[in-house]
């Protein structure tokens, strides 16, 4: 049985039976509300992210607009999208450095290359903050502050979660995002380090990127059950192209194994789907973290502001779904569109407007 701790879990739309069997505690203190922070000087605000090719991200531009929205002193929200191109991100915040933005949240897709840039901007007297990924650096010297979930501690969460349904035995792999990103890295280097320790658990070296793209991931899995046909678990860092994952075993003719991911409204209905022919087939999610920009944005203004925000930086993983769970069964609401987080902080009428559904 995996035990987790509160520094290691933040519980969310979690049952009490759950809670008891995980050995977790009550969550973190609420984080400080916007509002608390927004001062009275008026600021123009950027989102500057590495490129804006699926629902996360769309979710993820939704929060943060939606925070900014509680200030009425932030005149202007201005987003960029560096479309995958790690010197079109540089341009992009050099950019709007040079346009007067005051606060400047980024999403550093291309990691320590953003650095130098992100160093610029903080040291012109931009209240910068990365989230989500990290560009290295130190906080104070090169950007405000930072907001990155503990990768550590996720990928313990997947991996323990992984051995326990293979019983410490088979062959996983893991599914990333795009290419050389810290938070796939440190991640697979948690779940490699956590599998040495039991020698019949193999990871199959390297991570597999898909650009966070469902089609990529199911052609990806699609090559690898070819090459791999004894993968008997599969870790993907992102539930949105984690669906391709269950497409590809599908497609293949393959019975689903477990799978360790981020929430996805498409991936809970997948399993009540298939769950009744795949018996091995069980679904663990984490939540996914679309809020962070929330966190970020919050920091950067109150910086901008010479308000203090003392909130944390690094978020603990939030437990979504474990069908292995009776009161933790992932979830399906054909209410909404398939290609949302339901940990999302958005209301569920901001999510079917954001989407177009009615």
């Amino acid at each position: 049985m995996i035990s987790f701790t509160k520094s290691t879990i933040c519980p969310a739309f979690v049952g009490a039976a759950a809670l008891a069997l995980l050995n977790v505690n009550a969550a973190s203190a609420e984080p400080p509300s916007m509002a608390s922070l927004c001062g009275t000087k008026p600021i123009k605000v950027a989102h500057a992210t590495g490129f804006s090719g699926n629902s996360w991200r769309q979710i993820a531009k939704a929060e943060l607009e939606d925070e900014a929205s509680k200030c009425k002193n932030i005149t202007e929200v201005a987003y960029t999208d560096a479309q995958l191109n790690p010197q079109k991100g540089i341009s992009d915040i050099q950019g709007l450095v040079a346009q007067g933005f005051d606060a400047i949240v980024v999403f550093p897709d291309a990691g320590p290359a953003l650095l130098p840039a992100i160093r610029a901007a903080y040291k012109s007297g931009v209240s910068i903050v990365p989230y989500l990924a990290s560009p290295n650096g130190s906080a104070g010297k090169d950007y405000v502050d930072s907001v990155v979930p503990d990768n550590v501690a996720i990928g313990e969460v997947w991996g323990k979660w992984i051995s326990e349904q293979l019983h410490g035995k088979g062959l996983v792999v893991f599914l990333g995002g795009t290419p050389g990103n810290t938070t796939d890295q440190a991640q697979y280097a948690t779940i490699k380090k956590l599998f040495a320790a039991t020698p019949d658990l193999k990871l199959l070296e390297g991570v597999q990127i898909t650009n966070y793209s469902s089609a990529e991931a199911q052609k990806v899995m699609t090559g690898l059950l070819a090459q791999h046909p004894d993968i008997s678990g599969v870790i993907d860092s992102y539930g949105g192209s984690a669906i391709g994952v269950v497409r590809a075993f599908v497609s293949s003719g393959r019975k689903l194994v477990p799978l360790a991911t981020t929430d996805l409204n498409e991936l809970g209905c997948a399993y009540q789907e298939y769950k009744p022919t795949n018996p091995a087939f069980e679904l663990f999610t984490l939540g996914s973290y679309s809020w962070e920009g929330r966190a970020a944005l919050r920091k950067a203004v109150a910086h901008a502001e010479g308000l203090k925000d003392d909130e944390i930086s690094v978020e603990p993983p939030t437990l979504l779904e474990d069908s292995t769970k009776a009161d933790m069964q992932p979830r399906c609401d054909r209410s909404l569109p398939l290609d949302v987080s339901l940990s999302a902080h958005l209301t569920g009428d901001q999510l079917k407007a954001l989407f177009g559904k009615k």
